[in-house]
């Protein structure tokens, strides 16, 4: 409740206890010495990583980089185990970084902000939850990111749907098994590549349906050296001083200055080694102007074609998987583990719904055109309204 009319309940309404939230609130609270409160949706802090709990979830930015830079203290005592972290170890990351710095005690979890309305004659932001509480403050700061809402289905019948409906965005705690099981993963987007090749492990049958293929390459990860990792903690501070003035934010500096200055042959040698050394080094530390100049980007765009034919045995299937119609990295490029190789599996199967969308999904399937895919899961792996 207010105390009075010229004093807010709280310096500052945060929003959301992922990177953002957790961060805000140590430097508002700890830092500036400001009163704060926090709303989180979720019984835990995690953000994105703590809804997104889908079998291959994981970061493509290398660990080392994707990680807080404000405590010198925790960056030396932080061990990451692999090159890309999963989700589980960031979630175990963040989970550090609240117990630390004890910031759950200025926590509501399980609690949605649903209206903020800015009082002018105040000068304050009143701000509502699903609770029922009301709370002004003088700033307010949303630090639920745009990776926190699950797009809806664009196609009708899902509530009719017998079977069992999974999120990507919004997935359950417990694990999810897939033995035997028809399973329908619609999206082919960076959750989907990632979740693919796991599901078609376990499922009986998996019927992928895309609309759009993708321009993915390969994440490369493995265990992370612990002393590549002791390395990278000696020179902390010249690494985030080199993230923070690179463009995109990762501190890559191989990067050539045209593709189409080069021969072929050199052209070839130079996407063959970034395609080879994983994550974002194809995408931007090969050479500058694939960004900037279609007949350079048309370069890189055909090779990552080839690869791809090469590593899918059908010639049908590789065609569909194939991105056409768009240049390389107009959208962010997904990165993957085997998830070219998972369509060679017989189990694994391939619909294009660009040409014949989706018609709806059935009490048994999904319904593209005149033909239904009976299965007993679908997975929802249509990104975020972002």
């Amino acid at each position: 409740m207010t105390t009075s009319s010229t004093t807010p309940d709280t310096d500052v309404v945060v929003v959301g206890a992922g990177f953002a939230g957790l961060y805000a609130l140590h430097k508002l609270r700890d830092r500036m010495n400001m009163s704060v409160r926090v709303f989180e949706a979720g019984d835990d802090v995690g953000g994105t990583w703590y809804w997104n709990r889908y079998p291959g979830a994981r970061c493509d930015i290398e660990s080392i980089h994707y990680s807080y830079s404000f405590d010198e203290d925790l960056q030396q005592e932080w061990q990451w185990s692999e090159k890309f972290a999963g989700q589980p170890e960031i979630l175990r990351y963040l989970n550090h970084v609240a117990d630390r710095f004890d910031l759950r005690k200025t926590i509501t979890f399980g609690t949605r902000v649903i209206g903020v309305h800015w009082d002018d004659e105040n000068s304050w932001w009143t701000v509502r939850t699903d609770t029922g509480e009301t709370v002004t403050a003088r700033w307010f700061i949303s630090g639920a990111g745009n990776l926190s809402v699950p797009k809806k289905p664009e196609f009708g019948g899902i509530d009719n749907f017998r079977g069992q409906v999974l999120l990507t965005g919004n997935w359950p705690h417990e694990p999810v098994d897939f033995t035997g099981r028809r399973v329908a993963v619609i999206g082919t987007g960076a959750s989907g590549i990632q979740a693919i090749p796991l599901i078609a492990q376990q499922a009986a049958e998996l019927v992928v349906f895309q609309r759009t293929p993708q321009f993915a390459t390969p994440l490369g990860n493995g265990p992370l050296d612990p002393q590549v990792l002791d390395e990278a903690k000696k020179i902390y501070p010249e690494l985030r001083e080199a993230a923070r003035n690179h463009f995109l934010g990762v501190p890559f500096d191989q990067v050539q200055p045209s593709a189409l200055a080069v021969d072929a042959e050199e052209r070839r040698r130079v996407f063959d080694e970034r395609w080879n050394a994983g994550g974002f080094r194809l995408f931007i530390d090969s050479f500058q102007d694939i960004l900037f100049d279609r007949q350079a980007n048309d370069t890189a765009a055909e090779y990552i074609r080839e690869r791809i034919r090469e590593r899918v045995q059908d010639p049908a299937k590789a065609d569909t998987l194939a991105p056409r119609g768009y240049a390389y990295a107009t959208k962010r490029p997904p990165l993957e583990t085997n998830y070219y190789e998972a369509y060679n599996r017989d189990n694994v199967h391939l619909v294009d719904v660009k040409s014949t969308p989706i018609s709806e999904i059935t009490e048994t399937g999904v319904r593209v055109g005149d033909r239904t895919y009976e299965v007993d899961t679908i997975v929802l792996a249509t990104g975020f309204d972002a």
